[in-house]
């Protein structure tokens, strides 16, 4: 990478697009390299329903929240996080597009850049990923972050995952302000 501009940014209408294509636009052996259960995938109109819900809501009420990696100006990816318990936790998950952008350090950055979103925003205390413990990329990157690794534990992470081995990560905000902003 030639000293790209890395950013990030709240998602905005114009980015569903380009989330629906990654899912649907993705081959099966990648979706399986991170968990996720092709059958279980929803159509591009649920999708973009789903995601079209999340922009007109307040904080407060948010089920998703979706911060949008950029590079040079141009969206390479998203970070969103679900599960969320609004003033109190949140799960986390990464996703970078475009298969030669990863595993050259802009993942690394990219997080970092995007956690404050997540606990400012939603006022979050602690920030969970839960990672298929079979992809190396999000695991050695909450490693490098300051994330604590929990655990690796059998679960169904997600509602398009099957049943897998993952690991658990935690971020608290303390650890956060103190070690890594």
């Amino acid at each position: 990478m030639n000293n790209p501009i890395l950013s990030v940014r709240e998602m905005q209408k114009q980015d569903i697009d380009l989330i629906i294509q990654y899912w649907l636009g993705a081959d099966d052996q990648f979706l399986l390299g991170m968990g996720v259960d092709t059958g279980k995938m929803p159509g591009k109109e649920d999708m973009r329903k789903a995601l079209s819900e999340q922009l007109g809501q307040p904080y407060e009420e948010k089920k998703s929240y979706c911060i949008i990696w950029q590079m040079d100006g141009k969206a390479i990816g998203h970070s969103n996080i679900n599960k969320i318990k609004f003033g109190e936790e949140a799960y986390m998950h990464l996703h970078l597009w475009t298969h030669n952008l990863r595993q050259k350090g802009a993942g690394e950055n990219l997080v970092k850049s995007t956690l404050p979103f997540f606990f400012k925003n939603m006022k979050l205390k602690k920030i969970y990923c839960e990672p298929y413990s079979l992809n190396p990329a999000p695991n050695k990157t909450l490693a490098k972050i300051g994330f604590q690794f929990i655990i690796t534990h059998r679960t169904i992470p997600g509602i398009i995952n099957f049943e897998q081995q993952v690991n658990l990560w935690e971020l608290t905000y303390e650890r956060f302000v103190k070690e890594i902003v």
